[in-house]
This record gives structure tokens, C-alpha cells and sequence, in this order.
């Protein structure tokens, strides 16, 4: 039997193991890279932060990467909400498979896990998907490179079978959770991975084999002895502007060999993996808190507004949210929450009330200075004076930017001030488009704005280069398809002239405003 057949067995084995921990009050684990909100027992949730934050200095320097420590409001937030049944209504489908999803938006990057146990053997597959997701993060932070899709996914599946360990930390094992994929599903050969059109060719749109595919290649040629330093000097070769197909070619060689390579290597009965002691993985500290009464009874509404509400549905929690608020009348946190349930359901001017009690009862709120920014930004749409209006509107934002300079909404909403009006933005206001970019990479939809303000500034080499990232991106939808479409004009547009998108040609793509998060399922 080899080893993939076993994985089947005893992924098995590990359900009839599974339990439900008893509820507890909820606690915020803050840290370096991540802030997590869980009502796990305290000792479980620094275990779960150490993790991850051990699993960040892991990834920087098994792929060579750094990603500087990001300002507050760019911390990964992970929200663990209970059982997969919460978390799968909260996905908005109480029919899908899915075990954890990512939504990536600059000042507010939020992952959703289903409770989640630390502890020594497998991880639970929850774990698995957050790891996933964030190696994702990590990749995209560290590079404005596009990645291949099998690469992006090869990437996150090898880092995201960690485990841990009392003193170290194990990465690179096998791929328990793509077993089954590996030794029942449709071959995928080489060749299909580097190439997505004969990929596409042979599979449509299925990719029931390709996670696990990309996992064993990337696997095999980060650990092999006879190909050591061609994994990197593919992905030198492909940011240096090749195609996938031709980079690999180039490096790898005759492609039906490493095919017949990488079939021998999955029928090995043992492969090799890295086991890294913490004491080389040096983490800041972790602090715990519990959180007030108040808090305690709003973070489920705040969960659900952070996940993205309709109208309809933010309407139908803002009950709910107003006789908290009512309850807890002087506590910061939940004033900043209200305010936030009144703007999503379209009361903008008792957002405004509500972010003002909560700043005057404690300045450094920030969540009530974005909250009542929103709503003035909403209101100065309709202002007879937009200039004065839209100024007010910033207010909220410059006190943030004193709060945090590397906040990027400050900048961002800068650079929107001037495009509500209608008026050409100011150099600085694009700066501060770009800053925000390079502060939130892993928020493609402002780097696809980024990549339009560029192309209108001329710079079609650079813009094309700023699109690149989301025409590859593996869960992208139709915002991967429109930049590489407008990457397609860019190539044939003259840099140094303006360059204005249109979208009449193509018959495929439309506008849209689909939502950007990424999930993962059983």
C-alpha cells in the first residue's frame, strides 16, 4: 500500500475523533501579523496565535520572502465562529462543503474558520484551509508577480499541511486532505498544469485533480535532489515575463520526463518533509484580552457585518445591534458597531451619531472615524456644495491617518474624494492611490483601480504589469477576465499616450460586483 492509499484510511479514522468543545466567553488574541476573535479558552487561542504566527516566519524563510510587519488595520483579522453549520450560513450556502472562506480588502482583511483545536497530530482540516488561505496572503504580500495558477495553489497546499508541534513545526508533509484526488481522480499531467489552455482542453472547468496535482509538483521539485534550484528559476523565469509553458521548457527540460518522474515519486512509500524548531522561528508577543460584556453580545452582529450584509439583511440585524447599544451605552467598541450596522442598512446620518459618542467617549476608536467617514462620503453625493461637503467627509479619514499613518482607507478615500467630485485627481491623491496598494496588495480590486489610474496616466507597461497579478488569480471571476482583457489593449496601446478601457468588444465580460472572497471546501 502505498502512502497516499493509507491517508484515505486514516483521514477516516481521524472524523470519528471529532468533538465539540463547550461555548466560552469571547477573548481577542492580538499579534505581529494576525488578530483573532474566538470563544475558545484562552490557552487554546494563544496555542492557535503562536501557529500561526510560527507559520508566518516559516513561510519567509522557506520561500526567502519577507513581508514587513504590516500596520494594525493590515493585520489578517480571523474570526473562529463555532460550528461548520455557523459558518456555512454565514458563507451565505448552508448546502456547500466549504470549511473556511477569506475575503481580502485592504483595512480590513478578515478570515471565517469554524472552531479549530491545536493540538499535536493532524490539524483539523479548518486549520488546513486558514494555513491555505494565508500562504496565499503571504505569497501575494511578497511579490507584484503573477503566479501560475498550479504554482499559486502548489504553493498554499505545500506550506498548508503544517503541523504542530511542542517545540517545532512541521511543513511540507504529505497532502492528507488531496489523497483521495491523487489516487482516484483524472490524471493531470504536466504539461496541462503549465499550459491552462490544454489544461482547459482536457478538463473544462474541473478541478476535482488539480490541487492535488499542483501540490505533488511543486512538492517534488522544491524537495528533489537532481532538479535542486529549478522550482526558483521557474518563477525567475516566468516574473521575468515568460509564459508558463515556455519557462517551463526552458527550465525543466522535456516535460514527459518530469512527468514520468513525478509519477514514480507519488508511489514512494515515505517522502521527505521539514521539521523547523521554534527556537529558529522567533514570534512578538501575544496578548489576550477578554472582551467587555458589550462586545461579548455584539460580535456576532459584528461578524456578520464584517462577512457583508444586504441591505435586507443588515435592516434585519440592526434591531438587534440598537438594544445592545442601548444596553451598553458607554462602551466604545459597541457604539463603533452600531454605527456600522445603521450605515449598512442606509441610515447614514445615525451612523454619524453613533461613530461621534463612540470618539468622544474614546478617541482612538477606529472603526467609529471609518464608520462616520462612509456615511459622510455617502451623504456628500447628494450635497448642493460637493466641495465642502466631500471636505467634511474627510475629516473622519485625516484623524485616522494621525491614529495610523499606514492606514490605507485614509488614502484611499482620498483619491475618491476627487473622482466623486468628478475632478481630475491631484498627483498626490494618485500617490496615495498606489501607497495603499503597496500597503494592501492582497486586495486586488484596488490594484485592478490602481492598474485603471495608471493605464489613464500613460504608464500602459506599468499598468499592464499592475493587472497581471489578477488576470492569474485562480478564484478571480470575472475581474481575472477583464484584466486580461484590458491587458490585451494595454499590449496594444502606445505608452506615454492616455489610455481609457472600453469593454464594446468583448462579449464575455461585464462589469461586476461579485463578491471577492475566497473559500475552500471539503
Amino acid at each position: 500500500m502505498n502512502i497516499w492509499r493509507s491517508i484515505i484510511v486514516s483521514a477516516f479514522a481521524s472524523l470519528l475523533l471529532m468533538t465539540s468543545p463547550a461555548r466560552a466567553e469571547w477573548h481577542e488574541a492580538s499579534s505581529d501579523h494576525f488578530v483573532i476573535y474566538s470563544d475558545s479558552k484562552p490557552k487554546d487561542l494563544r496555542r492557535f496565535a503562536e501557529l500561526l504566527e510560527h507559520y508566518h516566519v516559516a513561510l519567509g524563510l522557506l520561500t526567502g520572502r519577507r513581508v514587513p510587519k504590516p500596520s494594525p488595520s493590515n493585520r489578517l483579522t480571523i474570526y473562529v465562529v463555532g460550528s461548520e453549520q455557523t459558518l456555512r450560513k454565514l458563507y451565505g450556502d448552508k448546502n456547500s462543503s466549504v470549511a473556511g472562506f477569506y475575503v481580502p480588502r485592504a483595512g480590513g482583511s478578515r478570515a471565517f474558520v469554524p472552531r479549530v483545536r491545536v493540538r499535536s497530530g493532524e490539524p483539523d482540516f479548518s486549520v488546513t484551509v486558514l494555513l491555505h488561505e494565508y500562504a496565499h496572503h503571504f505569497l501575494i504580500s511578497s511579490s507584484r508577480h503573477a503566479m501560475p495558477r498550479w504554482f499559486s495553489e502548489g504553493a498554499a497546499e505545500f506550506f498548508s499541511s503544517a503541523r504542530m508541534r511542542k517545540d517545532a513545526l512541521d511543513i511540507g508533509r504529505p497532502a492528507y486532505h488531496r489523497g483521495a484526488e491523487l489516487v482516484y481522480g483524472d490524471r493531470v499531467t504536466v504539461e496541462q498544469l503549465m499550459d491552462p489552455e490544454k489544461y482547459k482542453e482536457a478538463h473544462g472547468n474541473d478541478l476535482a485533480s488539480f490541487y492535488g496535482r499542483s501540490w505533488a509538483l511543486y512538492h517534488y521539485l522544491y524537495f528533489s535532489v537532481e532538479r535542486k534550484g529549478q522550482l526558483n528559476s521557474y518563477w525567475n523565469t516566468v516574473a521575468s515575463g515568460s509564459k508558463s509553458i515556455d519557462a517551463a521548457e526552458q527550465v525543466f527540460g522535456d516535460l514527459n520526463k518530469l512527468e514520468k518522474e513525478l509519477i514514480a515519486y507519488l508511489n514512494l512509500r515515505k517522502i521527505s518533509s521539514f521539521r523547523i524548531k521554534k527556537t529558529i522561528l522567533p514570534i512578538g508577543p501575544i496578548n489576550i484580552v477578554e472582551m467587555s460584556p458589550g462586545m461579548d453580545e455584539m460580535l456576532p452582529i459584528i461578524i456578520q457585518s464584517h462577512r457583508g450584509v444586504t441591505e435586507e439583511e443588515a435592516l434585519e440585524l440592526l434591531p438587534e445591534a440598537q438594544e445592545i447599544a442601548a444596553d451598553f451605552p458607554n462602551d466604545p467598541g459597541v457604539l463603533a458597531a452600531l454605527a456600522e450596522a445603521e450605515f449598512d442598512a442606509g441610515n447614514s446620518q445615525q451612523a454619524i451619531e453613533a461613530a461621534d459618542r463612540a470618539i468622544a467617549i474614546d478617541p482612538a476608536t477606529k472603526g467609529a472615524y471609518i464608520q462616520k467617514g462612509l456615511a459622510l462620503f455617502k451623504l456628500a453625493e447628494d450635497a448642493e456644495d460637493a466641495d465642502a461637503a466631500f471636505k467634511a467627509a474627510m475629516q473622519p479619514f485625516t484623524s485616522l491617518n494621525r491614529l495610523e499613518n499606514d492606514h490605507p482607507l485614509p488614502l484611499i478615500y482620498f483619491y475618491r474624494s476627487y473622482i466623486q467630485r468628478g475632478i481630475e485627481p491631484s498627483q498626490n491623491a494618485r500617490h496615495a492611490l498606489e501607497r495603499a496598494s503597496e500597503l494592501a496588495p492582497f486586495d486586488l480590486s484596488l490594484a485592478f483601480n490602481v492598474g485603471i489610474m495608471q493605464a489613464s496616466e500613460g504608464k500602459t507597461v506599468l499598468a499592464a504589469s499592475t493587472l497581471a497579478p489578477l488576470a492569474a488569480n485562480p478564484h478571480g471571476g470575472e475581474q481575472a477576465d477583464m484584466a486580461k482583457f484590458l491587458i490585451d489593449q494595454l499590449n496594444q496601446a502606445t505608452e506615454g499616450e492616455p489610455f481609457y478601457p472600453s469593454f464594446e468588444d468583448s462579449d464575455e465580460v461585464e462589469e461586476s460586483s461579485e463578491d471577492d472572497s475566497d473559500d475552500a471546501s471539503a
